[in-house]
């Protein structure tokens, strides 16, 4: 179980040809269903959130779709914000949000290593994310100052990484 979705490796799988079994709004999906599957705390997830998916009763088995599961993952990463105490000090204008879900659990531990985040052991992929989606949040940043950098790193065609292997651009 990863994300709250089970990979289904430890199920027993149907037939390939089957359908998600979510209806969207009113309407069945007709998108292949993927290895996630529509658990309880997926259903907990949909509720919270207020969308308008429901497992279709006629459904022979629980596995969604690829769109649907990143539907409700994303969802999942849009904090609530003024009613939660946790939340209270962050602001959410114009900000864009970060899928951090799209990232490999390898990836979220070096983000974790790097910057030093404490966390409890035994995490799964959904909590690492989130843990790491609120100290991805407090890190200020200036604007001007970083795009100005990125601009200038782009067009001496250099990197942090050439500097720090000693690899500089002598011949520009």
């Amino acid at each position: 179980m990863n994300n709250g979705f089970s990979t289904g490796e430890e199920d027993s799988r149907g037939p390939s040809d089957q359908i998600c079994c979510l209806v969207d709004d009113g309407e069945r999906c007709r998108n292949p269903a993927g290895n996630a599957s529509y658990n309880k705390r997926i259903q907990k997830t949909v509720t919270q959130r207020r969308l308008k998916l429901n497992i279709d009763s006629h459904a022979h088995h629980i596995y969604i779709c690829d769109f649907h599961k990143t539907r409700i993952q994303c969802a999942r990463t849009k904090r609530r914000r003024k009613d939660s105490e946790e939340d209270s000090n962050e602001t959410d204008t114009d900000l864009p949000e970060v899928d951090l879900y799209q990232l490999q659990v390898n990836t979220l531990r070096r983000y974790k290593r790097h910057y030093k985040v404490s966390t409890r052991p035994g995490m799964n992929k959904a909590q690492l994310a989130d843990t790491i989606m609120k100290h991805f949040k407090t890190i200020p940043i200036k604007e001007k100052e970083i795009l100005t950098y990125f601009i200038y790193m782009v067009k001496s065609n250099s990197n942090k990484l050439d500097q720090k292997n000693g690899i500089g651009n002598e011949g520009t």
